[in-house]
């Protein structure tokens, strides 16, 4: 049996933490709990059990008044969280969408959205960004108000 990768941590809070820490990372070359905490706007305590889970799962090493280090499968989540991050957040721009509904909207979809469904948003994008006519041509039907086609089978939002 071949043991595939995991896309992500299998939860939503651990994958923040996991993109939060990664950024630190990057930003100040070493992450701590306290700014976790106050990036995240949680509480210490909450960011130490976090932390604590993290270790156990083997996607950290988290030493008690140390920083955090991402383990390698830690940083491939990380790393592929932000990758969907960033692709779905380049997607919604080329439409003029509103800074914080991007944010919003990417932060719920980022952790749900499957590699292929992924390709082809970036597929679009590469497409759109190559095409400006046809950018300008989607954006202006974006524009007319229309009514929301519905399956029968999905409920009403």
């Amino acid at each position: 049996m071949t043991v595939t990768p995991r896309r992500t941590s299998g939860s939503t809070a651990m994958d923040d933490y996991l993109e939060q820490i990664l950024h630190l990372i990057e930003a100040k070359g070493y992450a701590r709990a306290v700014d976790i905490s106050k990036n995240l706007h949680i509480s210490q305590a909450s960011v130490t059990n976090m932390l604590r889970r993290l270790d156990t799962e083997g996607l950290v090493i988290h030493e008690k008044y140390r920083g955090i280090t991402l383990t390698e499968e830690g940083r491939r989540i990380a790393s592929a969280i932000i990758e969907r991050h960033e692709t779905l957040t380049r997607f919604l721009r080329l439409f003029g969408i509103h800074e914080e509904t991007i944010y919003h909207d990417v932060e719920g979809m980022e952790h749900h959205i499957s590699r292929p469904t992924l390709n082809v948003i970036r597929a679009v994008a590469d497409a759109l960004e190559a095409d400006p006519t046809l950018l300008e041509k989607i954006r202006k039907n974006s524009l007319q108000t229309r009514p929301i086609l519905r399956s029968k089978n999905l409920p009403m939002a």
